[in-house]
């Protein structure tokens, strides 16, 4: 307790720091493959900030380090950020950084620079108080979030032989505790038909109809989900809808289907596809899950397939326990224990690996890819307090 009364002076003594630290991370456009100038920015503010070591791993992550011990503990913040949107829409000019009225303003500011520069404050408290745990702890800036959640934390795990024993996602949860997300699959459903003139369409198979019957069926799908009493329903939509034929003359002879689904509890890449197998009876048709596979600016290709699971933590969890039990002790009342409505990096490090995470970062996920994106810089505060005290409390 005598640490996590020397942190809260340090994360108020530091909430300047913290807050121009984050300006400066949102003036980096650093949309998704192309996070290069945002990776080079946080590695300065690593380094000045006294972490034991800095580097970038070859898809373009930044790892600080602080410790060298047995137990691992992971923080994760992804860099990279939607595009602005129409400009018309913002108040302010979202690369600005403007910090005012008690905010830090900008794109990334939620979601999720916040909670990279509540770390690097949290790294720099824990230097100064002189840490001396038996842990490594590793502060990540992550890359290709937003394009592909969670490939960042394989590339991690499979090729730099990272595996914590608990990582702290920081995505925006309002101060809040979050364990727990829905995850989320990429569907294609092909159809084939048969192309004839538009003059006598019976001749041929128009397959935009195929697509469209199907369409239909998907529509009343999603109606019929899993519920989960935590997580919430499963659902499916269908977010783009192209069609090829011979000319603007002629009977259609393929079409497609991009297929949106959410993943519940108990819901899997198998059954999911399943339930859409199950329309296509009788028609020449297929689905199957997309692949990601994209150049980062590091010059590296690297992908998975888009399949991200679903994944939750037990309330009764030793992690999720302790991390309420900081929360108290450091802010006196007792947390809410919640869920994302989005994805994460949480959907490979719990869900394909089965690391324990924690979820806890400044900023609403309501702002998250919103036009006039801000943060509170108390939450900034808060959150590099709280980062700092789990270092000592797991």
């Amino acid at each position: 307790m005598d640490h996590y009364i020397a942190i809260k002076e340090l994360s108020s003594q530091y909430r300047d720091y913290t807050a121009q630290n984050l300006a400066n991370l949102v003036r980096c456009k650093s949309l998704s493959l192309h996070e290069e100038l945002v990776q080079q920015e946080l590695v300065r503010q690593m380094q000045k900030a006294g972490f034991d070591e800095v580097r970038m791993d070859g898809l373009g992550n930044v790892i600080g380090r602080i410790g060298h011990g047995r137990r691992i503990l992971a923080f994760d913040a992804h860099m990279d950020t939607v595009d602005l949107g129409n400009p018309e829409d913002w108040g302010f000019d979202p690369l600005s950084g403007t910090i005012e009225g008690g905010f830090v303003m900008g794109r990334g500011s939620v979601d999720q620079k916040g909670g990279a520069a509540a770390f690097v404050t949290a790294g720099r408290i824990l230097k100064e108080l002189a840490f001396d745990r038996d842990m490594t702890i590793y502060f990540v800036g992550s890359v290709i979030e937003e394009d592909c959640d969670g490939l960042c934390w394989k590339y991690l795990v499979e090729e730099e032989g990272i595996k914590p024993d608990v990582v702290v996602v920081t995505e925006p949860t309002n101060l809040n505790i979050y364990r727990g997300q829905r995850g989320r699959m990429e569907m294609q459903v092909s159809f084939y038909g048969l192309s004839c003139h538009g003059s006598a369409p019976e001749r041929g198979k128009n397959a935009i109809y195929m697509a469209s019957r199907v369409a239909l069926e998907i529509e009343k799908l999603n109606e019929t989900l899993l519920v989960d009493p935590f997580l919430g329903k499963g659902s499916v939509t269908i977010s783009q809808f192209v069609s090829k034929s011979p000319s603007l003359c002629a009977v259609a002879d393929f079409a497609r289907l991009h297929l949106d689904r959410r993943l519940t509890w108990g819901e899997t890449r198998d059954s999911a596809m399943g339930e859409v197998i199950q329309l296509l009876k009788g028609m020449k048709a297929e689905v199957e899950v997309l692949n990601y596979e994209e150049r980062s600016f590091t010059g590296l290709t690297y992908g998975m397939e888009k399949y991200y699971p679903t994944w939750q933590i037990p309330e009764t969890h030793p992690v999720i326990q302790a991390g309420a039990k900081v929360f108290q002790d450091l802010f006196d009342k007792q947390p809410v224990v919640d869920k994302w409505t989005f994805s994460t990096n949480g959907v490979t490090i719990n869900g394909l690996y089965g690391i324990p995470v924690l979820g806890f970062g400044p900023g609403n996920e309501v702002m998250a890819h919103a036009p006039n994106e801000k943060v509170p810089i108390d939450h900034l505060e808060k959150a590099s307090a709280y980062y700092a005290a789990l270092a000592y409390a797991i």
